[in-house]
């Protein structure tokens, strides 16, 4: 076991921002741990139970919330969705960087028990590149896909709450940026990337808020 304890990072974007995508290349890293969530809602076409989610029904599900299995957990347009506390602490107690693909409410609940989580928030573009990304990938009804845009602008409030913001325009960019993003936390000798801090960068998230009033 390393002696290193691992740092723990959160990973938020609206749907659609394609964080999804992004996880899938970091599940491959052997120096990370991706957590797998807990939801209630149904599998989407190529989704494995265990893989992308371990799917439970509604009430199997706030029965665990009940019961205090879950780290931190959320209703997100009417289905649940949880962390399992004790993946996050064994990884980190094993010296592995930890990687939770959580929403916002969720993230706030983390650094709450964990004050060192670093949190980072990925976004696409424009406001109408997000409608595109929702609508392209034909797994749900205009009804959900309206509801999901709506949640959008919800969570645009919670943007400054987070450390960095990263732009993804352009997916290989946005992986490389945040897999040397989270290496430097453990190397002093790397950039501050004071480019990608929410406090450097608050400008553009009022332009994207005001983007996501015209969805």
């Amino acid at each position: 076991m390393s002696k290193t304890r691992g740092n723990l990072f959160v990973v938020s974007g609206f749907s659609g921002s394609g964080k999804g995508t992004i996880m899938e290349w970091f599940k491959k890293q052997e120096r990370y741990a991706l957590s797998v969530s807990c939801t209630s809602r149904t599998p989407r076409t190529g989704e494995t139970d265990g893989v992308q989610y371990y799917f439970i029904s509604h009430e199997e599900f706030l029965k665990r919330a009940s019961e205090h299995y879950f780290l931190e957990h959320a209703i997100y347009v009417d289905k649940g969705y949880g962390t399992p506390a004790g993946f996050v602490e064994e990884n980190l107690q094993a010296g592995k960087d930890v990687l939770l693909e959580i929403e916002m409410q969720g993230a706030l609940q983390v650094r709450e028990k964990y004050p060192d989580t670093t949190l980072i928030f990925i976004t696409p573009p424009s406001a109408a590149e997000l409608r595109r990304r929702l609508t392209g990938r034909n797994t749900e009804t205009a009804e959900q896909i309206e509801k999901r845009l709506k949640r959008a602008v919800e969570e645009g409030r919670y943007m400054e709450e987070y450390d960095y913001i990263v732009v993804n325009d352009d997916l290989d960019v946005c992986i490389r940026t945040l897999d040397e993003l989270m290496r430097s936390k453990r190397d002093p000798e790397s950039g501050a990337f004071e480019e990608l801090r929410v406090a450097n960068n608050l400008e553009m998230i009022q332009l994207i808020k005001k983007d996501l009033q015209t969805l």
